[in-house]
């Protein structure tokens, strides 16, 4: 599985004193180390205004109370990391509330690639044996071709055979096998080419699992549909659905991922929930026992990013100055990071990852994947088709650097390959390329980066 997830890096710091009405939040929005001007700014929560950032990518408030509110960047063509974050004042200034701005566009991969241009169109190739290429056929594509009748898109999510996109209207359309129902269409009949997904408006993000898709809602619910025979439709059942259902319960949810049969989401205050499959100590809550209704991730808090793989999560957390990757789970290729291959049922952090700058992550099959506000590109796990990227196939228990990648903007991890976005919008991908998912107009695996489109 892959999740593309959206993630950033917050840097905080607290200083100064002062009385009541006299604090002030503060802050640096950036792109690519550049300034980014314009951005509107809304504080919501205990008190509410709203500002834009300076040429310098400066933004403020000031006069605050003590306070507990939220922070959220919003600029189009733009998606921020992190999407939100919350502050808390207690007699202190809150300064270095710092954001990172990506051209709209990301990537997703499984055994097929599909990318997301920033003018909104849809681009796949790699397997196409349920139509998940969205071109009316089930010809598998080794270079890239633009999806038919599919503009204005925001997001779009990979599950197995299948594909998801989101829509700057709200609206939710889904192609390719549909077994369990993980089209949303109320048939189990696979669809060659985009279809609307009924009864779905105001959502904000999609993600895919192995045969269940996972969507938000702008008022903070879970909508899902597909398999649920772990439970990791959240709605107290084992059963599938073939329509969207509400994960009752479900609210002030900020991001979503979804596994081979479970679910991740974190809410806006940086607590993760998990429900579903559970075999591995997925679920992070200390047991192998699968859970059909949403559970808190113990100790889980500042965190912003979720990422998850095959029988893994993988989480980016923010400290003041300081990012760190954690990871439970499935550890038989090393997968978590931290130089073992036994299964780990609670969060432990990923070696080399404290302080490393990481503003992204992503997991797959057996390897996971971090991005770092260098743009550099950083692995561990399995490395068999060389997913790794490190020009071999021995896999790493500990994050490797990617050779050659800078400048990266997204990534996303496949079965057994990784797909990394660049600033300018080149599309790089290596490791496991049986069915041409490299792009590369070649079906030879690759254990380098090699390009795409």
């Amino acid at each position: 599985m892959s999740v593309l997830l959206l993630s950033a890096v917050l840097m905080l710091t607290l200083s100064g004193c002062g009385g009541d009405n006299d604090h002030g939040i503060s802050g640096t929005i950036t792109s690519g180390a550049s300034p980014l001007s314009g951005v509107t700014v809304t504080l919501s929560g205990d008190s509410s205004m709203g500002t834009t950032t300076d040429k310098n990518g400066n933004y403020s408030f000031s006069g605050l109370s003590n306070v507990t509110d939220t922070i959220t960047p919003s600029l189009a063509g733009y998606t921020f990391r992190p999407i939100s974050r919350p502050v808390y004042i207690y007699g202190q200034d809150a300064v270095g509330f710092n954001f990172y701005g990506f051209p709209q566009s990301n990537v997703a991969a499984t055994l097929h690639t599909v990318y997301l241009k920033n003018d909104g169109t849809v681009w796949a190739w790699g397997s196409n044996s349920n139509g998940q290429l969205g071109n009316g056929t089930t010809i598998d594509r080794h270079v890239p071709a633009q999806v038919s009748g599919l503009s204005g898109m925001t997001a779009i999510a990979a599950g197995s055979n299948f594909t998801v996109a989101l829509k700057n209207d709200g609206t939710v359309w889904a192609w390719g096998g549909n077994s369990n129902g993980q089209l949303g269409n109320g048939t189990t009949t696979d669809i060659y080419i985009p279809a609307q997904v009924s009864g779905l408006s105001g959502m904000t993000a999609i993600a895919a699992g192995n045969n269940f898709t996972v969507a938000l809602k702008n008022d903070g619910t879970i909508w899902t549909w597909g398999g649920n025979s772990n439970g990791q439709l959240g709605i107290g059942t084992t059963t599938d659905s073939y329509t969207p259902v509400l994960v009752s319960g479900s609210n002030s949810i900020i991001a979503i991922a979804a596994g081979y049969n479970h679910t991740v989401a974190l809410t806006n205050i940086g607590v993760v929930w998990a429900w579903g499959g559970n075999s591995n100590g997925q679920l992070c809550n200390g047991t192998t026992t699968d859970t059909n209704i949403p559970g808190v991730v113990g100790g889980s808090n500042s965190v912003m990013a979720i990422a998850a793989g095959n029988a893994f999560t993988v989480a980016l957390q923010s400290v003041q100055l300081d990012s760190r990757v954690w990871a439970c789970g499935s550890n038989n290729n090393g997968q978590l990071g931290v130089g073992t291959t036994t299964d780990i049922y609670t969060p432990v952090q990923v070696s080399g990852m404290s302080s490393a700058g990481a503003i992204g992550i992503a997991a797959g099959y057996d390897h996971a994947v971090a991005m770092k506000t260098d743009g550099t590109v950083w692995a561990w796990g399995g490395n068999s088709s060389g997913q790794l990227g490190n020009g071999t196939t021995t896999g790493s228990l500990t994050p490797v650097q990617v050779g050659g990648m800078s400048g990266v903007t997204a990534v996303a991890a496949g079965q057994k390959d990784t797909v990394a976005l660049k600033i300018d919008s080149t599309v790089w991908a290596w490791g496991y390329n049986f069915y041409g998912q490299l792009g590369n107009n070649s079906t030879t695996d690759s254990y380098i980066p090699v390009q795409a489109l």
